[in-house]
């Protein structure tokens, strides 16, 4: 991913499915995750990671979800991830720097990597995982969270922990974070709400376990032709104004409001198509 390349959408296939890797890259996603955790049994580790290292290609690069650091399975995973084709590894119940620092030295320059936040220790441990220098953003796995926690709700009851990996995030300076996934995928108005939510909290992004939800996350974090003329409404009058107090629709235009547009229309011209 170049630097003004700000990815939205992040679609998991199985392992074991490898022939969807090409389906899900045209299904609008900007990422493609391959799974070699949850998706695949563990008798069939070893089998979904061969087919995946038969499949990967310096042409469709992919992500790969490895197994958690404390499995049997973390180290043939990670030797598969140095392979050309690996563009990132997203690594599950991340809790320690240390295991980011492992996964940097083995995939080498110019692979990303993503914490997986999803369990109590993990969340604890967050912002030592931002700051460690290897990650480059953080990603909510807000189904085993809740799970670990004993919570009930994907709504309010998250609210909070939400909030703080938004905060960790930038403070770490790390793209906004990846929020977890929608599992109704024949609901497309509860994937609107929720994507719509986490974009109001500060996250950048959605995994995604269906093509037919990239396209409504994808337009969720794009701005809306009227965010977009609202900005351009915004900037053309302060410049015009030359410095002086100016007002848009009805409201004073300073710093913080320029600011505003101008991060609106940056994200507008650098949204992956």
């Amino acid at each position: 991913m170049t630097p003004d390349r700000i990815r939205h959408s992040y679609l998991f296939v199985p392992a074991n499915r490898p022939e969807r890797i090409t389906k899900a890259q045209q299904a609008g996603a900007h990422a493609v995750i391959v799974d070699l955790e949850d998706a695949v049994a563990p008798t069939d580790k070893s089998t979904a990671r061969e087919a995946l290292a038969r499949h990967l290609s310096p042409s469709e690069p992919v992500l790969v979800r490895i197994n958690a650091a404390d499995t049997p399975w973390f180290a043939d995973d990670l030797k598969l991830c140095a392979a050309p084709g690996v563009s990132g590894v997203l690594l599950p119940k991340a809790e320690e720097p240390q295991a980011l620092a492992e996964l940097a030295r083995v995939l080498g320059v110019g692979k990303c990597i993503v914490p997986i936040i999803e369990t109590a220790r993990g969340f604890d441990q967050a912002r030592a995982l931002a700051t460690a220098g290897h990650a480059e953003r953080l990603a909510f796995g807000s189904i085993d969270f809740q799970v670990d926690l004993g919570i009930e709700g994907e709504g309010e009851e998250l609210l909070f922990f939400r909030s703080q990996l938004v905060l960790v995030s930038r403070l770490a300076n790390l793209l906004p974070p990846i929020d977890g996934v929608t599992v109704d995928i024949e609901n497309a108005e509860t994937l609107r709400a929720e994507t719509r939510r986490g974009r109001r909290l500060g996250f950048g992004a959605k995994l995604c376990i269906h093509p037919k939800q990239v396209s409504v996350v994808n337009a969720c974090f794009a701005p809306t032709a009227e965010e977009i003329a609202w900005a351009e409404r915004v900037l053309a009058a302060a410049s015009a104004s030359k410095g002086s107090a100016v007002a848009v629709d009805g409201k004073m235009v300073d710093v913080p409001v320029i600011r505003k547009a101008e991060g609106i229309l940056r994200r507008s011209a650098s949204a992956p198509t």
